[in-house]
């Protein structure tokens, strides 16, 4: 079975709230080994985590060998204060502030830094982000940072102008990536970047009764054009589900992604191959080695 990319193991798949409110005054250990077991009893062996500001995430690398679970954190992701990204980190209002959380991340022992350079898409309106992204020079100077510690660097980014910034500045992977342009992802290429589309959070959310169903058939349309046209050129992909997010169970998420993936490429010559060779360049990259 393929590895987990991208998880969030403090969420629940069914209320941010909710999961925030069981691991606020101390770590449920109870729920993070119900979804270790979720992933075991998939036989997936790898799951690459997105950080939390609870510790849980912290608390499950100690716990994921007992379930066979190669496990990577970067414990925290780190945004812009006032920016978006909260949810899942601290922030910083300086570069100095923003090195020192990158220094924390070490010292604590993650295993590489995630920064969150955009805001997240608006489900009511196709082409709509919640926020306008972070200066280009910031981030290419965030990733300079975090190279320059040795940290290899997840990005969080929505937006044409944001993931070429980031892409070019030497982001060791992509998350998301909705609303990019064919110059993203020939830059992908050219600079061997790993993404991660976790394209399920969208298609899951088909009949559910929250959104505009024509709208989330237009943003997963937009999703699926850009993926086939990084598929054909050659980009590293990756299968990562962002398990946790609404309606995106944990262990389920990941199959409900390679089904995706499946029904797009699953008849090109070289598909199994393609999909392991991402996840291989996000092991090489993610794991204590670094960059």
């Amino acid at each position: 079975m393929y590895g987990e990319c991208h998880a969030h193991i403090f969420m629940n798949g069914r209320n941010y709230r909710e999961a925030v409110r069981l691991h606020r005054d101390h770590v449920n250990e109870e729920s993070i080994r119900r979804w270790f077991a979720a992933y075991a009893e998939r036989g997936i062996r790898f799951v690459r985590d997105g950080g939390d500001a609870l510790h849980v995430s912290e608390y499950a690398a100690r716990i994921a060998p007992e379930y066979g679970v190669d496990y990577r954190t970067p414990l925290f992701a780190i945004h812009r204060n006032g920016h978006y990204g909260k949810i899942v980190g601290y922030g910083y209002d300086t570069l100095q502030e923003y090195h020192e959380l990158v220094k924390k991340v070490k010292v604590l022992g993650g295993d590489f830094i995630k920064i969150m350079i955009s805001g997240i898409m608006e489900y009511e309106t196709c082409g709509k982000l919640s926020e306008e992204p972070l200066p280009q020079e910031e981030i290419r100077e965030l990733i300079h940072i975090a190279h320059e510690e040795g940290m290899a660097v997840m990005v969080h980014g929505n937006g044409a102008d944001a993931v070429r910034a980031a892409v070019l500045a030497g982001a060791d992977s992509v998350e998301h990536g909705n609303y990019i342009d064919r110059d993203c992802v020939d830059a992908m290429k050219e600079m061997g970047t790993v993404w991660v589309p976790t394209v399920v959070t969208i298609s899951n959310l088909f009949g559910c009764g929250r959104y505009p169903e024509t709208e989330l058939h237009r943003i997963f349309a937009c999703a699926k054009e850009n993926i086939t046209y990084a598929w054909d050129q050659g980009v590293y992909l990756a299968l990562g589900s962002d398990a946790g997010a609404y309606l995106v169970p944990h262990g389920e998420g990941l199959i409900d992604e390679y089904r995706i993936f499946s029904g797009m490429f699953g008849e090109k010559e070289g598909f199994q191959e393609r999909l392991l060779e991402g996840e291989e360049r996000i092991r090489k990259k993610f794991q204590e080695d670094g960059i």
